[in-house]
């Protein structure tokens, strides 16, 4: 038994006890361990059937809200506050037009994926010279396996819208360092700039002094003519 399955089978166990659960109960279907991607459905979230209209959803919702609501559950506030934020997601979910249809979508998807499941399970089966009946060809298998299949297609949207966030904020990053990197270097410069320009006056006087101080020693050393010519004195020969 897979995964799916068993949690299938345990929570669908857990709903029969009790048709109309109590807020305990709720809470923790809402908030069982691997209910994350399960929670992305909301009508799994708000327990109604695909086909179910707005204003029955609404109601659903109604009754469910007072259930977890933090209010009802004083000695459980934290937990059913995050069971009350999962189920005003879902109704938010269904009333808004765009996300609804990405919702039935899902749906769409899953019972395309669950046809070809089925149509490999049938073409083995025939291969292998064996009846071709497998278990969702019964009403209440083909359920349960809908119900595993659509969860896995919640799972995979979810996984991927949450893989492109990441990039696309990785790339945001990258952006601003190198955004911030590209201002620090503009700064330096201007700074250089806004330095080389205030110090040109200094620079020059420092030339200037250096010139006249290469133009003094080049004149020492420079033969005198005229009247400040003295010549060498004469040694006598013995």
């Amino acid at each position: 038994m897979s995964q799916f399955e068993s949690f299938y089978q345990d929570l669908k166990s857990t709903e029969q006890q009790d048709a109309a659960l109590t807020s305990e109960q709720q809470i923790d279907r809402l908030l069982k361990p691997g209910s994350t991607y399960l929670n992305l459905n909301p009508y799994e979230v708000l327990q109604i059937d695909l086909d179910t209209d707005i204003e029955a959803a609404k109601k659903k919702y109604k009754k469910l809200s007072l259930l977890v609501h933090p209010d009802k559950n004083p000695d459980d506030r934290e937990r059913a506050d995050k069971a009350f934020d999962i189920v005003k997601k879902a109704i938010k979910q269904m009333e808004d037009p765009i996300e609804l249809n990405r919702c039935k979508d899902c749906y769409t998807e899953a019972k395309a994926r669950l046809a070809i499941v089925m149509s490999e399970k049938k073409r083995k089966l025939r291969k292998d010279g064996k009846e071709d009946v497998i278990d969702e060809d019964d009403p209440a298998g083909y359920k349960k396996a809908l119900w595993i299949t659509v969860t896995k297609v919640f799972a995979d949207r979810e996984k991927k819208r949450k893989m492109l966030e990441d990039r696309a904020n990785e790339e945001k990053r990258r952006a601003t360092e190198a955004m911030t990197q590209a201002a620090e270097k503009r700064k330096l410069a201007e700074e250089f700039a806004k330095n080389y320009e205030e110090s040109r006056d200094e620079r020059s006087g420092s030339w200037r002094n250096f010139q006249a101080k290469k133009a003094k020693k080049e004149d020492k050393g420079k033969t005198l003519k005229g009247a400040a010519f003295k010549p060498p004195k004469v040694k006598l020969q013995k």
